[in-house]
């Protein structure tokens, strides 16, 4: 079991950024895949971002392809989200996740979960 806790959220205006770490703990994750979703109230939990364990592989949904980075760093078991031209619709609770794969994780198996960080952008 591996344990993910995030951190980085914040409040932001429309066209900032921030950046998201999760740190993990327990078994290795060099070899897992990690990922971020996020939900939204009233919405359902939506992936957002995954990487492959040797960061050769990412994918990213639509909505934030070409804003958002995914990177990880194996030596510091941490994995980050670096989040630029925020909108309004990116307010939301952002969960890191790891999985077996990054394609695994695009497609919402995942073995682990974090306890999310609220990010709100606002004017």
């Amino acid at each position: 079991q591996v344990q993910l806790v995030e951190s980085g959220g914040g409040l932001v205006q429309p066209g900032g950024s921030l950046r998201l770490s999760c740190a993990a703990s327990g078994r290795t994750i060099s070899s897992s895949g990690l990922g971020w979703f996020r939900q939204a109230p009233g919405k359902e939990r939506e992936f957002v971002a995954a990487i492959s364990s040797s960061s050769a592989f990412t994918a990213y949904s639509d909505s934030v392809r070409g804003r958002f980075t995914i990177s990880r760093d194996n030596a510091k078991r941490t994995v980050y989200l670096q989040m630029n031209s925020l909108k309004l619709e990116d307010t939301a609770v952002y969960y890191c996740a790891a999985g077996t794969s990054a394609v695994s994780i695009r497609q919402g198996r995942c073995d682990s979960w974090g306890q999310g960080t609220q990010v709100t952008v606002s004017s």
